[in-house]
């Protein structure tokens, strides 16, 4: 009997051949994105030093929804921001093992609207 992978560990493989390809550097940061059953949050890391530099999600927001497309477009405006005023210009975008659609395309192209680049 051949046993199913979950989506869960899917996801987390491919999120470990991801973080093989690269890291957050003083220079370009890592933009690390999660996304559970309820919230959503991103958080700016320096690998170098193992430092979250940045965060931001729907949690800290308090929206009334905090798991929809909406709520991603909010926490990567926040990201952006707070990225900004902490001197972030340039990061790389960790989409953590997630498909680039929906909920985690949202909040990258908030986050690039808002100035952020990757």
């Amino acid at each position: 009997m051949i046993k199913k992978a979950s989506r869960t560990s899917v996801r987390i493989k491919k999120h470990k051949k991801l973080r093989n390809r690269f890291s957050g550097t003083p220079e370009r940061p890592r933009l690390s994105v999660y996304r559970s059953n309820s919230h959503i949050y991103a958080q700016i890391i320096d690998d170098t030093k193992g430092h979250t530099l940045v965060s931001a999600s729907s949690k800290d927001l308090g929206l009334e929804k905090s798991n929809d497309i909406a709520a991603a477009v909010s926490v990567g405006e926040a990201i952006a921001k707070k990225a900004l005023e902490a001197n972030i210009e340039a990061v790389v975008f960790d989409r953590g093992g997630y498909i680039y659609h929906g909920k985690i395309k949202s909040l990258a192209d908030a986050a690039r609207e808002a100035g952020l680049k990757f």
